[in-house]
């Protein structure tokens, strides 16, 4: 989970941000619109994936969101202040704000190392614990492989910072200065409670999927249009949204579910659209091509968690799910990536979150070849 300093000024008393003109995002947004207007079976199939994407994964997003960031503010402490005094304890309590869904956890650890109050291992430690956004959605579609996936990353954080911390002496910590990685949106907005509106129907019929129940209307409204509609407003949001990577934790819970859930339901439409697109109108059998060259799959997946942003993750998460690539494949992307939390490491202290990423490749590849040689069908 996020943490705020004390000193915090509550949400309420930010001044509100306005909307920010992003013409590549709008553009995005627009052709995605159109897609899903088309006539015929394009437009079906894209207003499909978009219900699909939304009730099967978004809801779920949003409500663990506003679970967890509306704990952060009824419980607020300083997390980063509490790891400075348990040093003993330092790697398996960052390994642990990692492994929580989310990239939050990390960016608390890295914040704590710029300062000076935990240990290099620390920073290896979430960063290889952390799944990012893709976590969300492992969680949503396969849970269990995403109980065995995040204990996973866990343990093998702890182990990996210790070892860090062992035998790495480099301090690579930053000389000074600070900056603001994360500005906030301000006062609670009409939109944030809009979202709402279709993500507590939308919960109702992801549930009723997983256990197998028909669902035709709520409240007289097609399920089909609560998918869609949930789609878009998220798009909306998100095309017009001031955050690049994460929110503040001073804005109010809703805002902060409404932003991130959207900006995780881009990138699952997205992948959820270029799967299906490449196996109807290309013809393409994703799952063939993969297995012909599953020897690498782990080391490519590997270097894509090199590439900042949950967005790449998120699409490697979604081949998992759909069957493209094997679990092996998953456990190197998940171990590699560093998420979100990458950005503000990047802002913070350049040459740990470089190093540390460097660090984590290496559990990430023993991890998987180890599960690829000696546990091939392993949750496949």
């Amino acid at each position: 989970m996020h943490s705020t300093a004390p000193s915090a000024a509550p949400a309420i008393a930010i001044p509100a941000t306005p909307l920010v003109f992003r013409p590549r995002r709008l553009v995005f947004a627009a052709l995605l619109v159109a897609l899903a207007a088309a006539p015929g079976e394009l437009g079906n199939l894209t207003r499909g994936l978009m219900h699909d994407a939304f009730v099967q994964v978004s809801v779920f997003v949003a409500a663990t969101l506003l679970i967890f960031y509306g704990l952060e503010r009824l419980f607020r402490f300083d997390l980063g202040h509490a790891m400075g005094r348990s040093r003993a304890f330092q790697v398996p309590i960052a390994a642990f704000l990692g492994a929580t869904p989310g990239c939050g956890g990390a960016v608390v650890v890295v914040a704590a190392y710029a300062s000076g109050k935990v240990s290099f291992g620390a920073v290896v430690a979430t960063l290889t614990a952390t799944m990012g956004d893709a976590a969300f959605l492992l969680i949503a579609t396969r849970p269990d492989a995403a109980a065995v996936l995040l204990p996973m990353q866990f343990a093998v954080g702890i182990a990996t910072g210790w070892l860090i911390d062992r035998f790495v002496t480099t301090d690579y910590r930053p000389k000074g200065g600070s900056c603001e990685i994360v500005p906030a949106i301000g006062r609670l907005r009409p939109r944030d409670l809009a979202y709402l509106l279709p993500v507590i129907p939308g919960l109702v019929v992801g549930a009723a999927q997983i256990g197998a129940v028909q669902i035709e209307t709520i409240l007289g409204v097609p399920v089909a249009w609560i998918g869609l509609a949930g789609a878009m407003a998220g798009l909306a949001i998100w095309a017009v949204s001031p955050v690049t990577a994460m929110t503040n934790p001073a804005d109010h819970p809703v805002t902060r579910m409404a932003e991130e859930t959207a900006f995780i339901s881009v990138w699952v439409i997205v992948a959820y659209l270029a799967y299906d697109y490449a196996a109807l109108y290309l013809g393409l059998d994703i799952r063939a091509m993969f297995a012909a060259i599953a020897p690498v799959l782990p080391l490519i997946a590997a270097a894509i968690g090199f590439v900042p942003g949950c967005g790449p993750q998120v699409l490697v998460a979604t081949l998992y799910v759909n069957g493209a690539i094997p679990f092996s494949a998953l456990a190197a992307n998940a171990i590699s990536n560093d998420g979100d939390a990458l950005f503000p490491a990047i802002a913070l202290a350049p040459r740990a979150a470089i190093m540390a990423t460097a660090f984590s490749t290496v559990p990430a590849l023993v991890v998987a070849y180890a599960l690829y040689f000696f546990a091939p069908g392993f949750l496949n």
